[in-house]
């Protein structure tokens, strides 16, 4: 089978894992090369996307491959919707799963451990102080996750207003650490990093993977700020873009991570 991409050297090289197996090549879109899409077998026991028959292979010429019949349907409707060209950006599961293949498997800790560091500064921890609409918002959204996080995980998070850094207690980034090893496998915790990273708020990203939140209100709430912005003064189309963009980006984690389960 053809390889789509065959020049590896700069995501390889770059000392960040994640970043390693998400840099995508500047190089003319291939054509497509293939009539059916499947979904076979996997020598580890999990489900491999075939095209004509034959194994499609990530950029670092590794079997692409996932545990669930789920999350294989996902990545093969991605290859299966391809037209006359193969465009990774309409690919976001594809791109997933590149990454904990090539990326996050080769050190989980490090993936796990910058989840984590988004919780000792967690975007549901720093309140405005005005206006008064955007403090009642942010009370009346926010605070039932923090509840939540204090009430199930044991994470009890102190609140500040403003952007001074605030320390978090020990015990509350535990908390998070104990949730997070449920999903603690390189699929799970791409969904899950990339889902953190999108909203800046590990809370969000387990909330939404113990279905205290759908992937929508996980969402909503990470733009509680940019939304009050918007219905005040409004917005333009580049902004618009760029969120619609990283909105596809949400989708293709929380559909994964719930293809997981």
């Amino acid at each position: 089978m053809p390889d789509i991409r065959d020049d590896l050297s700069a995501a390889l090289s770059d000392p960040d894992p994640v970043r390693r197996a998400q840099i995508q090549m500047h190089k003319p879109l291939p054509k497509r090369f293939y009539t059916t899409v499947s979904i076979g077998p996997a020598e580890d026991g999990g489900h491999a996307i075939l095209l004509d028959g034959r194994t499609v292979r990530t950029p670092a010429k590794q079997a692409l491959t996932v545990p669930t019949q789920a999350a294989a349907a996902l990545l093969a409707a991605e290859w299966d919707a391809q037209k006359e060209s193969i465009d990774p950006a309409t690919m976001p599961v594809t791109r997933l799963a590149n990454t904990a293949i090539d990326g996050v498997s080769k050190d989980i800790r490090a993936v796990f451990d910058d989840i984590l560091s988004f919780a000792g500064t967690d975007l549901l921890c720093y309140r405005a102080s005005e206006p008064e609409g955007l403090v009642v918002r942010q009370s009346e959204r926010w605070d039932p996750v923090i509840t939540w996080a204090a009430e199930t995980l044991g994470a009890r998070f102190i609140l500040v207003e403003g952007v001074v850094h605030q320390e978090q207690p020990r015990a509350a980034i535990n908390g998070v650490a104990e949730a997070l090893r449920a999903y603690a496998t390189p699929l799970g915790l791409a969904c899950l990093h990339t889902i953190t990273t999108l909203t800046g708020s590990a809370l969000l990203a387990i909330a939404f993977a113990e279905k205290q939140l759908s992937g929508e209100e996980a969402w909503a709430l990470a733009h509680l700020d940019e939304d009050w912005q918007i219905e005040h003064w409004g917005t333009d189309d580049e902004a618009f873009q760029r969120r619609e963009n990283r909105w596809r980006e949400m989708q293709a984690a929380t559909a994964t991570l719930d293809a997981l389960r």
